[in-house]
């Protein structure tokens, strides 16, 4: 009986265990056995050459490196303007206010704009000879501002990363909201009493009891960030002179362009393990916190 029992619990996850393996479990098996190897996409055979391609993107890429820190100053511009923004109108729409669903909706609309969409409208915005931008500084008498935004190396990371947190704030405001809402209001309520402050009552109360929130919001962020693609391809293509370019841009570049896929394979490796070591490290850093 116990092992006709054991049995059927396997039975009920094998569709769940056989999905995991085909989709990836497989595929990963597959990605590294072709970092292993000089295979351009077309010919039949493939060379093997063993860890070649990661040394020479870990040691001696020009380019790779670079990449991952526009994809890092990007995720830090997320981490803080769009994850602020995004707990500064959840903590405004969880309060009893008018059309509160309404403003609800309208800031959850951006996270569901198509990306090309938006990059397209943002780089006519941002166009130094007739963008909007560029408009409204002259009419407000700043025009020594005004730039071609997108085309200056000083300003293009910069601008992609504002309108990538614009775009993805709302995904965290839902998250940061629904974790709010989870929150007693006696707490609140008897913090008043006690004498606490508006202040107090959110560093006493609010900031404890989202720290599970918080660290979601921000794993989340990280891997959101640190993959940003097609807002990168439709407003700078990675220009200038390879400004703005991103692991993702990098990946394809070596398949497209450079017909590596080897090479690329191993990219697309070595840039999953460091997102996942730094989910690793942010998990056990929020374990810490809540200890102490």
């Amino acid at each position: 009986m116990k092992l006709k029992s054991t049995l059927e619990n396997y039975l009920f996850i094998l569709p769940a265990v056989a999905i995991f393996s085909i989709f990836y479990i497989y595929p990963f098996y597959a990605t590294f056995n072709l970092g292993l190897r000089s295979w351009d996409g077309v010919s039949a055979v493939s060379q093997f050459v063993g860890l070649r391609n990661f040394k020479e993107i870990i040691f001696q890429s020009r380019f790779w490196w670079p990449s991952i820190g526009h994809a890092a100053y990007i995720t830090l511009i997320a981490l803080t303007l769009q994850n602020a923004l995004a707990l500064a109108l959840a903590m405004a729409c969880d309060r009893q206010i008018k059309l509160g669903n309404f403003y609800r909706l309208i800031f959850f609309i951006p996270p569901v704009l198509s990306e090309v969409v938006v990059g397209l409208v943002w780089k006519w915005i941002y166009n130094g000879d007739y963008g909007l931008l560029n408009h409204w500084l002259t009419n407000l008498g700043l025009a020594h501002l005004a730039r071609a935004w997108l085309s200056d190396p000083q300003t293009a990371l910069t601008c992609v990363a504002i309108i990538h947190s614009w775009k993805g704030f709302g995904w965290g405001f839902i998250i940061l909201l629904a974790g709010l809402q989870t929150i007693p209001r006696q707490l609140y309520e008897a913090s008043r009493v006690d004498g606490a402050n508006g202040w107090q009552r959110f560093w006493h109360v609010t900031i404890p009891l989202m720290i599970p929130v918080f660290v979601l919001v921000s794993i989340l962020t990280i891997l959101g960030s640190m993959q940003a693609f097609v807002l990168v391809l439709t407003m700078t293509g990675g220009s200038p002179a390879l400004g703005t370019s991103v692991p993702v841009s990098r990946i394809l570049h070596s398949m497209r362009g450079s017909l590596r896929f080897g090479y690329a394979c191993a990219q697309g490796i070595i840039f999953g393990l460091t997102l996942v070591v730094i989910s690793v490290i942010q998990i056990r850093i929020s374990k810490k916190m809540k200890q102490a």
